[in-house]
């Protein structure tokens, strides 16, 4: 097995959509990336890059790349396990916190986590996603913007223990 870590930010933006997790979610705000700044979904695929060892979602998507441009990022999601498997691993758990002082998340986070698993292949119960605030303090607690952290496992094919 192999683990990696990952992380991700974007600051808020007007006339922008909000998604988290592959969630469109209502805000006054949403985020300011290439792609549509899914910062959970970017952090995911950045944790299981790093566990193959095979860089970040930046070299693989770059934003200088216009095809990328507005890109849904489960989808790239979707693409970043593609890579694992082709290399010879699958998924095994994803545990994931998203740092937002606004939006409450509690009610879209069981569709994150489907959206998640879905795109990773894996049964739902191997996708932990958490919120929480930095009470007032930082830019996410500032209300600039929003991050999230990801840890993955990833394990060879063949291997048992791992849907």
């Amino acid at each position: 097995m192999r683990i990696g870590h990952g992380y991700d930010v974007h600051r808020f933006a007007e006339n922008r959509k909000l998604i988290l997790g592959g969630v469109q979610i209502e805000y006054a705000y949403g985020l300011l990336g290439h792609s549509d700044a899914d910062v959970l979904a970017h952090a995911i695929s950045d944790a299981l890059l790093g566990a193959a060892a095979l860089g970040d979602i930046g070299k693989h998507f770059p934003d200088t790349d216009r095809r990328y441009s507005g890109a849904d990022s489960i989808e790239l999601l979707r693409n970043v396990v593609q890579m694992l498997a082709e290399k010879g691993y699958k998924v095994g758990n994803i545990d994931a916190t998203v740092v937002a002082q606004k939006p409450k998340l509690l009610p879209h986070i069981e569709k994150m986590r489907f959206n998640i698993a879905s795109a990773c292949n894996v049964e739902t119960d191997r996708v932990n996603i958490k919120a929480t605030t930095e009470e007032g303090l930082g830019f996410t607690g500032e209300l600039l913007g929003i991050a999230a952290h990801a840890v993955a496992l990833i394990e060879e094919n063949g291997k048992d223990g791992c849907a």
